[in-house]
Parts: C-alpha cells; structure tokens; sequence
C-alpha cells in the first residue's frame, strides 16, 4: 500500500558509472515501502535506471535485468573502440544496448511516469534538460563520458555526460514539479584515490584517469546539487570503483540499504505540511 500524501514526490538519481546500479536497489527498497515516485530526474548512469522505472518496469524487474539478465563481464565486447575523434568507444553497440535494456526506441511520451535527464552541450558548456523525442538517445546523451564516449548528437546540439553540469538532479526533479524530492547520490562524499585491487588506487587505466579527473572538478558542484533535495540517500559504495560493473549485486544490495535507512525520514517528510 502506497503513502498517503498530497505532495508530488521527485526522484534524482545521480551519475557513478558503475556505482549507478545502486539506483536499483534504491527503488527497490522505496517501491516496497510504498513510496510514491511521481517525477523522475536522471543524469547519466541514473538517467538510465530512472527511465526503466520510468517506463513501467517494476523494481523487481529491473533487480532481474541488472543482477541476472545483463551479464556485465561481456560489457567490454559491447563497446565499439574507434580511433579518437571526439572519445575512444563510438556508441553504435552501446546505442544498440540501451535500446535493448529499455525495451526498444521508446518516446518520452509513451512513459508512465514523467521523465526527464540532464546533459551537456559540449560546445556552450550549457546544461541540457532531455525531455522530449527518444529516450534511447537521450540516454546515450546523458552518459556520454567525456573523450571515452564519441560526443552524442541530440537535437542538432553535440552533447556529453550531465554529470558535468547537473551531477545529482535534483533542481530539475523539482523544475519538473515536485514538492519533495529524495535525491540518490552514488558519487564520493570525500575525494580519495579510487579503490582497486587489494586496496590499491586503481586510477591505472584511461577509463578510471578521466572518471577521476571529472569528480575532481565536479565535487563540489555535487554538494551544491544535493542541497536542492528535501532528503539525500548515500549509499555506501565509495569501495567499488566506477568501473566495477561486475560488482552489480553489491551495488544493489548497498541501494537497498542506504534506502532502508532513510524510510523513516522520508515517511516523515512526507507527512509533514
């Protein structure tokens, strides 16, 4: 049974790369509980989680897809490397992909919860709110990793990962017209070297150099994002690397907990005037 309440609620899944498939269990435990997610802001790996819920999936559906359906040891193989022109990986396979976990070239107006992922105009350095056309290559858009991902086309505008602009969405969920919005933030509460094997820095390879790179610069823009959520949920996977994607079960299972956590303020908040 669903909460009783008169307020909009919005959720802002947040970018993480691999640490995104904590977003799952987040929406699993919030499902459970019966909270209402009328609105629905994404940004990178968080865009393509929200625009699975977004499109009717359950949480148990999407906990399939990601823990058993995807097998993420192959995820390499579906990566087209290309010489650099504008990033290493050209995203045909990943377009491909994306199509295939969200069931198709899906539009924006088919969702059954409203929708919306952040971007970023490479050329103005703009952020860019995704809402309209199709949700595939909006997705594509939005996780388009900066010199690793070839630049994405959308809307006649060259455009990367919002990670850059809008890290964690929350003014955006609330731009779209939420009264309360949980923000989920997989990103690091403090900047430290990225873990790897044995507790070594795994900053080794050009993926991890630049996926640090970028949270350097973005950290404390993620701090000022997370100041327009009404409640933040943080979960614990600061010693998973972004990279990790064969570590998907952990990463759901720190979702389900860091949501589990935080139930009873959100039933709180939620009551409140």
């Amino acid at each position: 049974m669903g909460l009783a309440t008169g307020k909009k609620v919005g959720l802002a899944l947040g970018s993480g790369a691999a640490l995104g498939l904590a977003h799952a269990g987040v929406l699993k435990t919030l499902e459970k509980a019966g909270v209402p997610i009328n609105i629905i802001a994404g940004t990178s790996a968080g865009a393509l989680i929200g625009a699975l819920y977004a499109r009717g999936k359950s949480a148990d559906q999407i906990e399939d897809l990601v823990l058993e359906q995807i097998d993420w040891k192959k995820l390499p193989r579906l990566l087209d490397l290309t010489l650099p022109r504008t990033g290493f990986i050209a995203g045909r396979r990943l377009m491909n992909l994306i199509r295939q976990v969200i069931g198709g070239d899906l539009d924006f107006a088919g969702l059954s919860i409203p929708f919306a992922c952040a971007a970023t105009d490479i050329d103005t350095g703009e952020e860019v709110v995704l809402r309209q056309g199709s949700v595939a290559e909006a997705i594509r858009a939005s996780i388009s990793i900066p010199v690793i991902f070839a630049v994405a086309t959308y809307g006649g505008r060259r455009l990367v990962d919002g990670l850059l602009t809008n890290p964690v969405p929350a003014s955006l969920a609330r731009q779209m017209g939420a009264d309360y919005v949980i923000a989920v933030n997989v990103l690091p509460e403090r900047l430290e070297a990225m873990p790897g094997a044995a507790g070594k820095a795994a900053v080794h390879n050009i993926f991890n150099v630049i996926l640090q790179s970028i949270y350097i610069t973005t950290h404390q823009h993620v701090q000022t994002c997370l100041k327009g959520a009404d409640l933040v949920i943080q979960p614990r996977v600061g010693h998973i690397g972004a990279g990790e994607f064969h570590r998907a079960r952990e990463l759901f299972s720190e979702g389900e907990a860091a949501a589990g956590a935080m139930l009873e303020d959100i039933r709180c908040g939620l009551a409140g005037a």
